[in-house]
């Protein structure tokens, strides 16, 4: 007896209801419609609404310094302890609830019912009971964060406790949350609680770096490393020492450093080390091109724009195995994954990637497939308003 398998298959986007016809879209970050803010995201996403046919209007919700100021004030008197950074008082619920009524005033104002926001730091939502639904579009959540988060042995316990209960606060209001990787979505059904049908990976697209499809040298040693603020926190230390390490065993390396005038203290005079301070982007492109490897070990970056990047470049990336990287690089199809942040064990695999220059271009050709094949922002639109 034959038996007959149907395949299920999404309907076409004409044959679905989307979700809103009319969005706003809320970034704490900057101006969500200026391809700066959050790495872009933002701009990207509302871009391709609006191809989708979606009527976009923007948010950008701000408070003063003196609000902020207040804030901590008042978060250091309840036991929440001095603020060791700009985060821990955006993170504060007093800061969200301010930001959040902010946002809840704009949106009225647009006349709007539906919001996106990028990020929970304007979330717990204020204007729920007026009917007004919100969105979220995350690429972490704060249970992810804390595991490898530069300060979080600073915070007070209290604080730590009141950003956790934030967070579940903000989550449980949203009538969808979105994620930029599969890894976030589990955390946020498995750790907050939220439906599975509630929250969907809807990956990310890819930034103004065109692909190069041309000739390149693959047994050259040049490698890259891309900061463009907080050095620290995206493994230039670590890369540093790492690169020390791996120079005495091979004199030829070469390093390139994309950051700003803050990163020179940290790499001083080190043979073999070039600073790139405020380079043109038509320049950045080139280096991504012209080098064999990304060496990039950020210490808690939940997903690494910079990864596609050079993966659209046909350049392999070395990474930690920790947050988005294994997801872009399918578990070390694509990339290089380094267990542990450690020094040794980066120049290690260092070596050991440059060591066989022909695996190293048939990973970047698959990587620089993958890429363009899985990566775009008209399909994180479309899952955004018809999933």
């Amino acid at each position: 007896m034959n038996t007959v398998v149907t395949q299920l298959r999404e309907p076409p986007v004409a044959d679905r209801s989307p979700r809103f016809e009319r969005v706003a879209v809320s970034c704490v970050f900057g101006d969500p419609r200026n391809p700066r803010s959050w790495s872009g995201a933002p701009a990207n996403v509302s871009n391709a609404l609006e191809r989708l046919g979606v009527v976009v209007e923007a948010i950008y919700p701000k408070i003063g310094k003196l609000a902020k100021f207040g804030v901590a004030l008042q978060d250091m008197l309840t036991g929440h302890g001095r603020p060791v950074s700009t985060e821990q008082v955006l993170r504060s619920l007093r800061t969200r609830r301010l930001v959040a009524r902010e946002v809840a005033r704009q949106a009225e104002e647009l006349g709007v019912r539906h919001v996106l926001h990028t990020g929970t730091l304007d979330l717990p939502a204020s204007d729920l009971v007026r009917g007004t639904r919100h969105y979220l579009y995350c690429d972490h959540s704060w249970a992810l964060a804390r595991l490898h988060h530069v300060h979080a042995d600073r915070y007070s316990r209290k604080a730590l406790q009141a950003f956790e209960a934030t967070e579940r606060e903000a989550l449980a209001g949203l009538s969808h949350v979105f994620t930029f990787g599969a890894f976030v979505r589990d955390n946020i059904i498995s750790h907050y609680g939220l439906p599975a049908d509630r929250v969907t990976a809807v990956g990310s697209g890819m930034g103004a770096i065109e692909p190069w499809f041309g000739t390149k040298d693959f047994s050259q040693p040049s490698l890259l490393f891309v900061a463009k603020h907080l050095f620290q926190a995206k493994g230039g230390l670590l890369l540093l020492e790492a690169f020390d390490l791996a120079r005495r065993r091979r004199p030829d390396l070469k390093l390139t450093i994309v950051g700003d005038e803050r990163s020179r203290p940290f790499v001083g005079d080190r043979p073999g080390v070039e600073l790139r301070a405020h380079l043109p982007w038509a320049e950045l492109q080139r280096l991504y091109r012209e080098s064999t490897l990304l060496v990039q070990p950020m210490l808690n970056d939940p997903w690494g724009q910079v990864y596609l990047e050079a993966m659209i470049s046909r350049t392999p990336v070395v990474g930690l195995r920790r947050n988005g990287l294994p997801e872009l690089v399918g578990e070390g199809r694509h990339g290089f994954l380094v267990d542990r942040a450690d020094p040794s064990e980066l120049a290690e695999t260092i070596l050991n990637a440059l060591s066989d220059p022909q695996r190293l271009e048939g990973m970047a050709v698959a990587a620089q497939r993958h890429v363009i094949g899985s990566y775009s922002w008209d399909r994180v639109a479309e899952q955004i308003v018809f999933s």
